[in-house]
């Protein structure tokens, strides 16, 4: 410990370069021995290009044009060797993608980003020690897959971040924060989208649970429609419930996540209407059915990230925070109730939205969760009966009653927030 302190302050500095430069060397070498044909640099080489990229950046100081040369000319160096690889057919330019990163590792470190510096090597490292599973990964992933993530890319990061955060016209419009309520609902759906990919839904209750989570209107639209011959009534019916408990869960992350004077107050009854539909669906899907036979395989989830779909999202979210100024104005509670029951029938994640931005403000808190607790008993007798519609007879007369049981259970809190 003594003998640190009489070091030069860059020792320490040269050290962490040499270690971080000799794990990339270490890898190369290692690659290079197995695969038995040419390859760049290794185990000394890759240290001094990260000591070459220290003494440059030391010698530049703060101008950076040394460095770029210094850069530009191991670069070349590099060229070399990958032009040396095409005459021998072994095209792969990783090796020298990663002497120009030792390079730019040993230039961090002289400049004091250590941090950097040393993520930029363990990203190197994972990403040169996982090429197996990189590949494999990627032929297995769609194409249609990237352009669902990229879909969802375009709206976190490259729409939400230019759009103004402040308020326009009597209504208070906020185009940041409406847009905000789009990727809130964008990045559940495509969280449970996801997860039935992944797990490939595993059965018709894990599909109404993860479906549940993104639109669990839909789910019972799919689950009705498959129930349609297979004479598993019980199974139907109780995952369509449990699709509904789902929903309150997706709407007390997303209150919580815009208004947490709403969600103190509907905390509570959505957690407890949560935990019965979910028990109680579960329950049911346990009763013998007619058919004892297996359940069809289900169909691939859908894509839940249309541009379109969240464009009409906003545009509806917009109308909801502007027909429910206008409401509270000229009709009072008992038109904010009938908008609640209104929407709950067409769609209620623009209403409750709705509900986060204006309490508090145009809304009282108590109201607010009325309104709110109002639309989701209303969208729980739609989609029973959807399920009545679309499902065959037992399933539909089980999954409307399941669900008007659950609304009427939805409006109970209503008496203590009157």
């Amino acid at each position: 410990m003594e003998l640190i302190k009489y070091l030069p302050p860059d020792a320490g500095k040269i050290l962490l370069v040499l270690f971080l430069s000799f794990l990339i060397g270490m890898e190369r070498e290692e690659h290079k021995a197995m695969g038995g044909k040419y390859s760049f640099g290794g185990v000394r080489t890759f240290p001094l290009l990260g000591l070459i990229g220290y003494s440059l950046a030391l010698l530049s100081g703060n101008q950076l044009v040394p460095l770029i040369i210094g850069f530009a000319v191991i670069a070349s160096f590099l060229l070399l060797s990958y032009a040396h690889k095409i005459s021998s057919a072994a095209a792969g330019v990783t090796t020298e993608m990663v002497g120009l990163t030792t390079f730019l590792v040993g230039a961090l470190v002289c400049y004091g980003h250590l941090w950097i510096a040393t993520t930029l090597c363990v990203a190197s490292l994972l990403l040169l020690d996982l090429k197996t599973a990189l590949e494999k990964l990627a032929v297995r992933i769609a194409a249609t897959e990237i352009l669902t993530l990229t879909k969802f890319l375009l709206l976190t990061g490259v729409i939400l971040p230019v759009l103004p955060n402040e308020e326009f016209s009597a209504f208070r419009i906020n185009p940041f924060k409406t847009w905000l309520v789009v990727v809130a609902i964008s990045a559940i759906s495509y969280a449970s989208y996801v997860l039935q990919k992944v797990t490939k839904q595993g059965g018709v209750v894990m599909s109404a649970v993860l479906g549940g989570a993104y639109s669990s209107t839909a789910t019972a639209v799919v689950l009705a429609r498959r129930a349609r011959g297979e004479q598993h009534a019980h199974l139907f019916a109780g995952s369509i419930l449990m699709a509904s408990g789902m929903m309150y869960l997706r709407l007390a992350a997303l209150v919580t996540l815009f208004n947490r004077q709403l969600i103190s107050v509907l905390i509570g009854p959505f957690l407890a209407l949560a935990g019965l539909a979910m028990g109680i669906g579960w329950l049911w899907t346990r009763l013998p059915d007619e058919n004892t036979g297996a359940v069809q395989q289900s169909s691939e989830p859908k894509n839940p990230l249309e541009l379109l779909t969240a464009f009409v999202f906003a545009a509806l979210f917009l109308a909801m925070l502007v027909a429910t100024q206008l409401a509270v104005t000229h009709l009072g509670n008992a038109g904010i109730d009938t908008l609640a029951g209104i929407m709950g029938l067409i769609d209620v994640d623009p209403f409750i939205m709705g509900m986060t931005q204006k309490t508090g403000t145009v809304l009282p808190v108590h109201m607010a969760a009325i309104a709110t607790l109002i639309a989701a008993s209303s969208n729980n007798v739609a989609k029973g009966f959807y399920a009545y519609t679309l499902g065959d007879r037992k399933t539909g007369i089980q999954s409307l009653a399941l669900l008007a049981a659950l609304a009427m259970l939805g409006l109970i809190p209503i008496v203590w927030l009157r």
